[in-house]
């Protein structure tokens, strides 16, 4: 299409943006964590095209940057395993970071050889003289925290355990801040993060088995990032946070996920990051919140509570001036952060229960076995159960939670140990009857109990390996879809 003439016949130039060399190097080292040009563009406001133009030029850009540690000039530079084995422990550590476990340098020590050491033993490669010499020194990590950008992180010289000395004496500091801003149970808010292995299964099942013994990416380990939260009087429940691995699934193609009863969004890893964070904040929760004050004759106001993940930015408190945000003290998520303290155990175990019921209704109706019920099991029907779940989660459940931040919202007899919560063991119960109707299944209370527990374990080596090996599978595939278009 030729330039736009105005009225005196004079070509309009089109206005340029200049893109510095700082945002190049950002996108040469997103796209090495497996990131897709799609997603880098999102990250950095870039259209796609800019992004592969940009990446086109990929070795010019490297003699250009000497002084930018980019990890593609370290693996020139740098012994092959070990820049493998630093990919993987970004993101383990990152995971690490999601989950709110406290890191120390001797505990990242420690994990970096363990990965250098199971990358040898699955490639089956002898020590190189560099590798043999790597010790996983302060001197390294202080460099790895530069190439890695990870500024943000939180090291410390032990692994802190719960402060109890913070979490008694918060709910104090709560009390003079809710008593200032005047602010009601029904304007008073916390949200929080958890992972969700959406298909895996017990153990001892015949299907967890022979899946173990599969080469590739295990779909037991197809973990996706939900955001959950509600209010102190239990009445509003925020619509789910979902983010998952990839943006548009098989089971979702052609469908309008503004339509779906999650909040549906997508990074390579399925973080919650600052960014998508900031994002909910801005685009969610606000405008459900008004609505919400508006629909019960509220003043429009509100009091989000939340811990110090490094995906909850301190930007936030100042976007709009009647919501403020007071973060929980370091090391008292356990202690004190209400959707902690019950809710998100029992929307798993409602979950689970839910998925096995449906695997009994479509082997006693249709004669279909767990193993063709488990293959074919997608995201979609996942993403319902997440919704029918978080449903089933009752206003006594939400509002029960708060007795340890907010006690002085309950009356004196009812004890901050005693909640509302439902009974997760019997719930479990529940899930081992219907797994026992189904034929050549036999599971016990244990085998759900270690199902339940295994949402929040770390990721192993070979779990590490086998994610990063999707990721860049995925990132591949996407990059010959866009070619192709």
């Amino acid at each position: 299409m030729p330039p736009k003439q105005d009225s005196n016949n004079k070509v309009k130039k089109r206005v340029r943006k200049s893109i510095t060399m700082e945002v190049k190097s950002k996108i040469l080292k997103l796209k090495d964590r497996g990131y897709s040009t799609s997603s880098i563009g999102r990250e950095l406001n870039l259209s796609r095209t800019t992004v592969q133009t940009i990446l086109k030029d990929k070795e010019k850009l490297l003699t250009a940057l000497p002084s930018v540690s980019s990890n593609s000039t370290i693996i020139r530079k740098r012994n092959a395993l070990i820049y493998e084995m630093e990919k993987l422990l970004y993101n383990w550590i990152q995971d690490q970071t999601q989950r709110r476990v406290p890191l120390s340098l001797a505990i990242i020590q420690n994990k970096a050889l363990s990965i250098i050491n199971t990358l040898q033993n699955k490639r089956g490669e002898n020590n190189s003289d560099e590798t043999k010499c790597f010790s996983a020194s302060r001197g390294w990590f202080m460099r790895f925290k530069t190439r890695y950008s990870l500024h943000n992180i939180r090291v410390q010289g032990e692994a802190a355990s719960a402060d109890h000395v913070a979490a008694q004496s918060f709910p104090g500091i709560l009390k003079e801040i809710i008593e200032s801003g005047d602010y009601s149970p029904k304007q008073i808010f916390n949200v929080d993060e958890t992972g969700l292995f959406w298909k895996k299964m017990p153990s001892r099942t015949f299907i967890s088995q022979e899946e173990k013994s599969m080469p590739g990416f295990k779909a037991a380990k197809d973990r996706l990032t939900l955001l959950l939260g509600s209010n102190v009087e239990g009445d509003l429940k925020l619509k789910p946070l979902l983010v998952y691995r990839s943006e548009n699934p098989r089971a979702l193609k052609n469908y309008v996920k503004s339509t779906l009863p999650v909040i549906w969004k997508a990074n390579p890893k399925a973080w919650v990051t600052s960014i998508l964070f900031e994002e909910w904040f801005t685009k969610h929760f606000i405008p459900e919140v008004k609505q919400y004050c508006s629909n019960n004759n509220l003043a429009y106001k509100a009091l989000l509570i939340l811990d110090n993940a490094p995906g909850h930015p301190v930007r936030i408190a100042d976007i709009d001036p009647q919501i403020k945000v007071v973060f929980l003290p370091p090391n008292t998520t356990s202690l004190l952060q209400p959707m902690d303290q019950g809710v998100i155990a029992s929307f798993k175990a409602y979950y689970l229960r839910r998925t096995f019921s449906q695997a009994v209704k479509a082997n006693e109706n249709d004669g279909m076995e767990l193993r063709d019920f488990w293959k074919s099991y997608n995201i979609l029907q996942c993403v319902k159960n997440i919704a029918t779940s978080w449903d089933e989660v009752t206003p006594n459940n939400l509002k029960g939670v708060w007795k340890k931040l907010c006690p002085f919202f309950f009356e004196p007899s009812e004890s901050s140990t005693s909640t509302d919560q439902p009974n997760v063991d019997e719930i479990t119960t529940d899930i081992v009857h219907l797994a026992n109707r189904l034929p050549d299944i036999a599971v016990t209370t244990d085998d759900i109990d270690d199902l339940l527990s295994s949402h929040s374990q770390e990721l192993t080596d070979e779990d590490l390996i086998e994610l990063e090996a999707q990721v860049q599978k995925e990132a591949l595939e996407s990059q010959e879809i866009a070619s192709s278009i």
